[in-house]
C-alpha cells in the first residue's frame, strides 16, 4: 500500500530557479492530497508527473507562498474539463479570504470548490482506514500543520497454522483475516486470534509548514514515520528564525529528536542557501540521528510501514 510524497516547492517566501514556494503532494493509495499552494504549484505537477487529480488540499496559512498558486490551480482544472468538487480546508477565520482568492482571477470556476475551516484538534478528512487532522502551529498569522494518520492494520496471517486447524485454503483464509470466525473441516470453529498476529500499527506524515519549535508538534509527531518540518534557516541564523518565526535545521533536528519521528525532511529552505544548503542539513543532523533529509523540489519519498523491515 503506498504512501508516495513529492516534494513540489520546498522553498521559502522568496523563489530561487530552483526551489518554487510550498507544495507537499501526497499519494496514499491513489487518493491525491496537496498540502499548501504556491506559486505556480500546477506547473510543478505537471513537471513532476503527479497530475492533477486532487481532491483535497489542505492550507496552513495565508502567507502569499503558501497560497498564491491557488487561483492559478483552479483555474488550470477548469481548462482541462475539472468537474468533480475540490474542498479546500482552511485555518478558522481564513475562508472569506480564501473564497475572495479563489475568484481572484475574474471568474468563477467550472466545477464546485468547497472551502471548510477547521480547527486545531479536529478532523479535516476521515478516510476509510485514515485521518487527517489540524494541530496548532507558532507563526506570524493564524497558522496549524496538518498529521496524516493510518488505522492499525490486522496483524499477520499464519497460513501453516490455518492450514494445521484444518481451514481450506481459499475465501476463508481472508474472512480470518478480516476479523472473522470460520467453521474447519471438522466442523470445529477457528477463532481469528488462532491465526492472526497482533495488530500492525499504521504511518503517520506530519506537515508543519511555517513555524518556531514547539512542545505540541513533539506531541503530534510522535513515532511519526516521516515529519516535514519547517528549516528555515541555519543555526547561525537562530535569531533571524526567531524574530520571523521560523525554525532553524537544528530547532528542526530537535522536534524529530524528541519525537524519536524515523525520518526529517527539511522544508521552506531560505533563498540566502541558493547556492548551498548543506549548513541546515548538517545542523539538523547534528540534533537528530535518523534519517534526515533536504528534498530538492521533484525529490519523491515512499513512506514504508513501521514494520516493514521486521
Amino acid at each position: 500500500m503506498s504512501l508516495r510524497v513529492t516534494f513540489l516547492g520546498t522553498g521559502g517566501a522568496v523563489p530561487t530557479t530552483e526551489r518554487a514556494p510550498s507544495a507537499l503532494f501526497v499519494n496514499r493509495e491513489g487518493d491525491r492530497l496537496l498540502f499548501d499552494c504556491g506559486e505556480g504549484t500546477q506547473r510543478g505537477m505537471m513537471r513532476y508527473g503527479t497530475g492533477f487529480g486532487i481532491d483535497h488540499l489542505f492550507v496552513s496559512h495565508l502567507h502569499g507562498d503558501h497560497v498564491l498558486g491557488i487561483p492559478g490551480l483552479v483555474q488550470t482544472l477548469g481548462f482541462n474539463d475539472r468537474e468533480e468538487p475540490l474542498t479546500i480546508h482552511c485555518p478558522p477565520g481564513t475562508r472569506e479570504d480564501l473564497h475572495d482568492l479563489v475568484h481572484a482571477v475574474g471568474h468563477d470556476p467550472t466545477f464546485r470548490v468547497r472551502i471548510e475551516t477547521v480547527a486545531p484538534g479536529e478532523t479535516a478528512l476521515a478516510a476509510d482506514d485514515y485521518e487527517i487532522r489540524a494541530f496548532e502551529t507558532t507563526h506570524r498569522t493564524q497558522s496549524q500543520g496538518y498529521v496524516l494518520t493510518e488505522d492499525d492494520r490486522p496483524g499477520r496471517f499464519d497460513r501453516p497454522k490455518a492450514e494445521s486447524l484444518g481451514v481450506p485454503v481459499g475465501p476463508k483464509f481472508g474472512r480470518l483475516h478480516s476479523g472473522e470466525a470460520v467453521e474447519a473441516t471438522d466442523g470445529t470453529i477457528v477463532e481469528p486470534e488462532q491465526v492472526v498476529g497482533p495488530s500492525r500499527p499504521g504511518r503517520k506524515l506530519v506537515y508543519t509548514a511555517d513555524t518556531r519549535p514547539r512542545e505540541r508538534t513533539v506531541e503530534v509527531a510522535a513515532n511519526a514515520d516521516l515529519l516535514v518540518h519547517d528549516a528555515t534557516f541555519a543555526d547561525d541564523m537562530a535569531d533571524r528564525a526567531r524574530d520571523t518565526a521560523h525554525s532553524t535545521g537544528r530547532e528542526a533536528g530537535g522536534i524529530a529528536a524528541r519525537a524519536d519521528a524515523k525520518r526529517l525532511a527539511l522544508i521552506h529552505v531560505s533563498s540566502r542557501y541558493a547556492g548551498d544548503a548543506s549548513p541546515i542539513l548538517r545542523d539538523a543532523r547534528d540534533a537528530f540521528d535518523g534519517t534526515c533529509l533536504l528534498p530538492d523540489d521533484g525529490d519523491r519519498i515512499e513512506v514504508p510501514f513501521p514494520d516493514a523491515e521486521e
